[in-house]
């Protein structure tokens, strides 16, 4: 499954691999990439949407 978060707290590279560490703790086989310019995370990931929010969330970047 393939999401598209926003992120509003997205703003630089530091960011984003903080989410994908967020999101590989959760699911080691996930691909995670994050744009800070348009605060846009794509996750393809086995989880659900509602667990990927909350890895998020728990990691300080809460999706919109």
């Amino acid at each position: 499954m393939q999401v598209v978060l926003t992120v509003p707290k997205l703003a630089c590279a530091a960011c984003v691999d903080t989410i994908v560490q967020a999101v590989r703790q959760l699911d080691p086989q996930a691909q995670v990439e994050g744009d800070p310019k348009t605060k846009q995370v794509r996750i393809t990931s086995e989880r659900s949407m509602g667990d990927l929010g909350q890895a998020l969330a728990q990691a300080g970047y809460p999706p919109a």
